[in-house]
């Protein structure tokens, strides 16, 4: 062979090799001193992958081992990929890792789609790379055909311009060197290197949407309309990544400084979720209204944990109950979790089990009550357990008058000798009222509710203190008058509240 030909069987290796080093550099990837185990399936785009980083760590300064899958869905063919990339890591000299589950049984029993838990397995497989030190970075092959194919499944199946940025090249440990190359490119470098790969029969069955796309839309997009239609796609999918770059830092600013975490909700003022900017009056509502709406996902991502199964309808229904709907309105939300309307506040929060109904001071059917029954002591104190609020109520029995001036106390302590049996600690009822200390009349709590703004979900368990038939202390209130300390009590009773 003349110095011509092995020219031209070498240019296109180093070149496809330097265009890799490249684009790990600049989108820092991997430094030095990393451990990198490159996911090979055996195809040809995990075996490109694999010579090509084989041919740059010690341009990167990294240490490279390989990682093997196996889904087992495919019997024998399976079992000769896995053999295949085992002994391709011996001739490189490389430590392979190797595991291997059952997708089948793992998608009927969680009800995934085979693709779905073939991917989720998948990528745990990766993560406990990673956990347990092996690597630091798992390398990925996936290439501008796969991107182009995700953002047209993406399109046909419905999707915002989050869906459109398609795959990303970093996702934490996760890195993705050759998303800017072509399938067919990576071919020709295992030819011209002279190695073989394994072909995935999966790959072409037409029942899958993917496989469609790959063999049927992509090639015929690209013989009737545009040769370069792959490319396109892939720029396109590069533009909206970095839009949605832009996007996510702004929604999460915002996000860290108007949303308020509670005990078991997360909190937005309404002001602040339907206008999140600063801007002059009819300014930008386009791009308030566009914040807005990735605001409310990741306040659902909060609670839930990621953004799936929340739609486009969704968000506007959550958008009408915080601009159109009364304090009290709610919207369920996929996977358990409800947004309400809380006075000038929307309230993201897992359901309960037990919930309260929609008209204001009516009690669900089948709610969570509670009624313990309470016995003073003479002296000292008796604690009341209750579960269904995860809260434990001390009542002190202490002798009166105390302390000259503290009139703090003394406005929400109990004569001890006007409660009477049988005395219960229980959740509220509709129709409970009471006269409190300071007013003229009685008035029924749930009025209080409102006016002390308590949410219509916490009402059904409030706390209530009944003596005899009638109510002498609810939490966050004051005192029934006829039970308050006065003029000649000698014996006073404190309620104090802790959690479980």
């Amino acid at each position: 062979m003349g110095a011509r030909d092995a020219s031209a069987q070498t240019t296109p290796m180093k070149s496809l090799e330097q265009r890799v080093l490249e684009t790990i550099r600049r989108a820092r990837m991997l430094t030095a001193g990393d451990r990198v185990a490159a996911a090979v399936s055996g195809g040809a785009d995990s075996v490109a992958l694999l010579r090509l980083l084989a041919n740059i760590r010690d341009e990167l300064g990294v240490t490279l081992l390989v990682a093997h899958f196996d889904h087992g869905l495919r019997g024998a063919e399976s079992d000769a990929d896995a053999e295949f990339v085992a002994d391709l890591a011996t001739q490189l000299g490389l430590v392979s890792i190797s595991d291997r589950e059952n997708v089948e049984a793992a998608a009927a029993q969680n009800k995934w789609n085979l693709e779905d838990a073939a991917r989720r397995l998948r990528y745990a497989f990766f993560d406990r790379i990673v956990r347990e030190n092996r690597a630091t970075h798992v390398a990925v092959a996936h290439t501008a055909d796969d991107q182009a194919e995700t953002v047209l499944a993406h399109v046909l199946r419905g999707t915002g311009p989050a869906g459109l940025a398609g795959i990303y090249p970093v996702v934490g440990p996760v890195v993705r060197p050759l998303l800017g190359e072509r399938r067919e490119e990576l071919k020709k470098y295992l030819r011209s290197a002279g190695q073989t790969w394994r072909e995935d029969s999966t790959n072409l069955d037409q029942r899958r949407m993917r496989a469609r796309i790959r063999t049927q839309l992509v090639p015929m997009l690209e013989r009737d309309f545009s040769p370069q239609a792959t490319q396109h796609l892939a720029a396109l999918a590069e533009l909206a990544r970095e839009e949605e770059t832009f996007w996510a830092a702004l929604v999460e600013d915002r996000y860290r400084a108007v949303a308020r975490r509670g005990e078991e909700t997360l909190q937005i003022p309404i002001r602040d979720l339907l206008a999140p900017l600063a801007l002059a009056d009819g300014a930008g509502y386009e791009t308030q209204r566009t914040l807005t709406e990735r605001l409310i996902r990741r306040l659902y991502q909060e609670v839930r944990g990621s953004r799936q199964g929340l739609t486009g309808e969704h968000v506007r229904q959550v958008i009408h109950l915080a601009s159109e709907s009364s304090s009290g309105h709610r919207v369920e939300l996929p996977s358990g979790v409800v947004a309400e309307r809380v006075f000038g506040d929307l309230t993201f929060r897992r359901a309960r089990r037990v919930e309260a109904s929609a008209e204001i001071g009516e009690t669900a059917a089948g709610q969570a009550s509670y009624q313990h029954v309470v016995t003073l002591p003479v002296h000292g104190e008796t604690i009341v357990a209750v579960p269904e609020l995860k809260r434990r109520f001390c009542l002190k029995v202490i002798d009166w008058p105390i302390g000259e001036r503290d009139t703090k106390r003394e406005d929400s302590v109990l004569d001890a000798e006007r409660l009477r049996a049988p005395l219960l600690l229980r959740n509220w009822h509709p129709g409970d009222a009471y006269r409190a200390r300071g007013r003229r009349q009685a008035e029924k709590l749930k009025r209080l509710f409102l006016a002390r703004r308590v949410p219509m979900r916490d009402r059904p368990t409030w706390p209530v203190l009944e003596s005899a038939g009638r109510v002498a202390w609810v939490r966050g209130l004051p005192p029934a008058d006829e039970f308050c300390t006065r003029e000649g009590t000698r014996v006073g009773v404190v309620i104090e509240e802790e959690r479980l």
